[in-house]
């Protein structure tokens, strides 16, 4: 028995000492992380703890540190750093300023990422994941809509089709993956490879089917049309963008005609700001109106720092005092990512927020897969957070943070920056 432990207790050692073996365990947790995004919040945080243990070991302390000076990863530890350093000058109570640091504290990860994707090529492995997940999500959420008891939401908060978490969060996973396989698809019928592209041209028609009769959110409805056209005039000739755009156009036409939902998604955009207009109801487009109306004139009162970490609830406390309907509501949320950090960091935050999303749209300049689908992830999140805080909303975040960081690691590593910042391990 003490022959035959002693050959495994060496081996183990080995594997522990191994650098290649941390780097297919960190591979494999960020897989998990990325399968686990669509239906999990808890597996997401447990698995994103994991991921940077496990990534610990297979950093070279030299090579990472030197890599934090690119602004693709110095600009999200500012965005953080502010946080933190905003909470020095918040009105807020000491809980919610920690409470609003939070959100932030997730793009520490992005420069990690960055490091350990530029030594390792298996990043095409989380995207096929989050795909499969995504692929699940869609099964399921048709089966809620035949059988709406299947779903694990509480009957007082389920929508149509919603098997977990929202229809915002689940609008944004639909619609990035079905504009992301455009790409995929259009290389493989160059190639001639006709049936893998017929097979991805269904799931991406599933997505797109499953958003125009089930249940879609308005924000994912505008920013379809922005993605795909970003696709066409970087991708496609002027003749194939003309038509495409033609075919698009019949599409949303028939789309438009055979789907309720469609129907009332558009025309309750309209019916909703009369609402609040002449009658000062509560709707979604009013609460945005004014939410956007009161942070515009908190950002105009400390322009410069803003009011701190944490302050936006507060803020709106004191300016609902004495109000009714919508002016009475009280949010920590403007939904609108730019106002969120103006309201709390003032212009040094706007600067620092645009420099980031920048940053990360110069880092997918470049052709190929990888470089499609980080542009895409920006893109996306720099639209939708035109009418929400995408970038500090727990899910959309992650999507953020998973696709920039994996697919910004592998642009990097095939444009020959890996050599300069990142030592292959042996």
């Amino acid at each position: 028995m003490t022959a035959t432990a002693q050959p495994i207790g060496a081996l183990l050692l080995k594997r522990w000492r191994d650098p290649a073996a941390w780097m297919t365990t960190a591979d494999i947790f960020v897989v998990l992380l990325a399968l686990s995004l669509p239906w999990s919040t808890s597996l997401v945080g447990i698995f994103a703890v994991v991921t940077v243990l496990v990534m610990l070991p297979t950093v070279d302390a030299a090579a990472f540190i030197a890599s934090l000076k690119r602004p693709i990863s110095a600009v999200p530890i500012a965005l953080f750093a502010l946080a933190l350093v905003g909470t020095l000058w918040s009105d807020a109570r000491w809980g919610m300023r920690f409470y609003a640091v939070a959100p932030t504290a997730k793009f520490l990860l992005l420069p990690l990422l960055f490091y350990h994707f530029e030594r390792s090529q298996r990043g095409l492995w989380v995207f096929t994941a989050f795909l499969a997940s995504c692929v699940a999500l869609l099964a399921m959420s048709w089966l809620v809509d035949f059988y709406p008891n299947l779903t694990l939401k509480a009957k007082a908060v389920a929508s149509p089709g919603v098997f977990v978490k929202n229809y915002i969060d689940q609008s944004q996973e639909f619609a990035l993956c079905a504009v992301a396989l455009a790409f995929p698809i259009a290389s493989l019928l160059r190639a001639k490879k006709i049936a893998l592209a017929l097979l991805l041209s269904v799931v991406a028609l599933g997505f797109l089917a499953n958003m125009a009769f089930v249940i879609v959110s308005r924000t994912a409805l505008v920013t379809i049309p922005i993605m795909l056209a970003v696709f066409a005039l970087l991708h496609l000739r002027w003749q194939t963008t003309l038509m495409i755009l033609c075919a698009a156009m019949v599409a949303g036409v028939v789309a438009w005609a055979v789907s309720p939902l469609l129907q009332e998604k558009i025309s309750s955009i309209g019916r909703e700001y009369r609402l609040y207009e002449d009658h000062g109801a509560t709707t979604s487009v009013g609460e945005r109106l004014e939410f956007w109306r009161k942070s515009l004139l908190f950002f105009v009162e400390a322009p410069i720092a803003g009011h701190g970490t944490g302050s936006t609830e507060g803020l709106f406390e004191q300016a609902a005092a004495g109000q009714t309907g919508v002016a009475a509501e009280v949010i920590r949320n403007p939904h609108n990512q730019t106002l969120n950090v103006a309201v709390q960091w003032g212009v040094i935050g706007i600067v620092v927020l645009y420099a980031m999303w920048f940053s990360h749209l110069a880092l997918f300049r470049g052709e190929g897969l990888f470089n499609w689908i980080g542009l895409l992830v920006v893109v996306q999140n720099i639209f939708t957070s035109l009418f929400n805080s995408h970038l500090f909303d727990f899910h959309e975040g992650w999507m953020y943070v998973l696709g920039v960081g994996v697919a910004g690691g592998l642009v990097l590593s095939a444009n020959g920056t890996a050599g300069a910042h990142a030592r292959k391990p042996s």
